[in-house]
């Protein structure tokens, strides 16, 4: 028989077992009885704790928004008990009813309110930690899985569902694959993985700490660990669920052929990332440029670069293009930046005054050095209507950007320049009009046109 079919057939089979066990236990419950007064008990309070939760709800929330100057988490507890007001009414109300039936009856009689009490303090606890998981999608997961966990833990029936799920299997010559492996394995992948990644963030915010390692060493190191602790983790999740990694050897295979052809590029970045956090050639706060791209290294990763521009965009960049091309890092070796700015003035003004306002212009400015290097200001040419100059000046911010500090550098000469009368002569031309032969001015240019036409 297929074996698709087969695991068909033994589903419904067992989907049709559980339903009729099902039927006879919702009759066997609404018998009358202390089953069926235990339910109806049950329903009460569930009343009363909705009815607790609309009158309790807006007060919290008031009482929340008047705590100023409270921590965040402090806050954030508040907003989960407030979305959990139904269960905790349950829980205080129903756990106040068994203690009350449990004084005043036989044990038999209260033991459903007291199951219905336990799980809703269990899915309680378990919807605040689950609140430790900063992921939404992976904190929705966890949530659900470890309710129905606790549901069929505290019901007794872990046993069948296990059995059941076991028996839903596809076989393959000697390989057998339930359903129970399959949620076995992802239940183990996704604890170690998780145990990884909260590992590797502790380990990174150290490394981060650190300030004895270089940026590109601590790159480099929080990548090593991430990839060898995700590769344990997966290492271990396989052995732990019994595949047998050594049947992957033609799968080996396969895939290194496909890092020659199809994976070239992907590999070549691989690489050129590796080099550039041995090398140090860039770090991550780095100001570079590489051809039209302008900004700052805002980390490194295993393919690309992320580089911020002053416009807010973020580029990424191929790590093979920072190897192949040619990259200005404006801070390699230190921080310190020339900038240069040309202007012009009057041949009518002192070019030593002007060149001592200007170096005075420049050192007022905030982000201009004075100290090592101060600003010089030198002629560079006699223009067509002016006397042209170069002002340089340096700055030890460059990731503050550089466009800013020029115009500020061009206000300070301009208001320096007009207080002390130094102008900023524009391009003029002059147009002489010179008398005929006879001493008489020339015909209009129209007319004499016309009179040569």
């Amino acid at each position: 028989m297929d074996p698709v079919t087969d695991v068909t057939s033994t589903l419904i089979q067992t989907i049709m077992l559980y339903f009729g066990q099902a039927r006879e236990t919702v009759v066997w419950f609404l018998m009358p009885g202390w089953r069926l007064y235990q339910i109806l008990i049950i329903l009460a309070i569930v009343a009363l704790a909705w009815l607790l939760k609309l009158l309790s709800e807006p007060r919290l929330q008031d009482w929340a928004r008047s705590r100023e100057g409270w921590p965040k988490w402090r806050l954030r507890l508040l907003v989960q008990i407030r979305r959990r007001m139904l269960l905790i009414w349950f829980s205080l109300l129903g756990g106040l009813v068994y203690l009350v039936m449990q004084q005043l009856t036989w044990p038999s009689r209260s033991y459903l309110i007291g199951l219905a009490v336990t799980l809703s303090t269990v899915w309680l606890s378990i919807g605040l930690a689950v609140q430790l998981v900063r992921n939404r999608s992976l904190r929705n997961v966890v949530t659900w899985f470890l309710w129905i966990y606790a549901t069929l833990y505290f019901l007794n029936a872990l046993d069948e569902i296990a059995a059941f799920l076991d028996r839903l299997a596809i076989e393959f010559g000697d390989a057998r694959v339930s359903a129970l492996s399959v949620i076995s394995a992802l239940v183990i992948l996704g604890v170690l993985i998780a145990g990884a990644r909260l590992l590797s963030r502790m380990f990174t915010a150290n490394v981060r700490n650190n300030q004895d390692l270089s940026p590109s060493m601590q790159e480099l190191t929080t990548k090593g660990v991430q990839l060898l602790l995700y590769g344990l983790a997966i290492y271990i999740g396989a052995q732990a669920i019994g595949f047998d990694l050594t049947g992957l050897a033609f799968l080996y295979g396969i895939i290194g052929v496909g890092l020659g052809f199809g994976l070239q590029k992907v590999v070549s970045n691989l690489v050129s990332g590796l080099i550039i956090l041995l090398d140090k050639s860039i770090k991550p706060g780095d100001v570079i440029s590489l051809g039209d791209t302008f900004g700052w290294i805002d980390s490194l990763s295993a393919r690309y670069v992320s580089v911020v521009t002053r416009e807010g965009l973020e580029y990424l960049i191929p790590n093979e293009d920072l190897i192949a091309n040619q990259v200005v890092n404006w801070t390699h070796s230190n921080q310190l930046v020339r900038l240069d700015i040309y202007f012009g003035t009057a041949y009518d003004d002192d070019p030593h005054k002007v060149r001592a306002l200007a170096i005075e212009a420049a050192s007022g400015v905030k982000r201009v050095l004075v100290q090592p290097n101060a600003p010089v200001c030198h002629i560079v040419g006699f223009g067509d209507s002016s006397v042209d100059y170069i002002l340089r000046f340096w700055i030890a911010d460059p990731t503050a950007g550089l466009t800013n500090v020029r115009g500020n550098v061009y206000l300070a000469l301009w208001d320096i320049f007009k207080e002390h009368g130094i102008s900023i002569p524009f391009p003029q031309r002059e147009v002489r009009m010179l008398a005929g032969p006879d001493n008489h001015p020339p015909l209009p240019a129209a007319r004499h046109d016309d009179a040569a036409g």
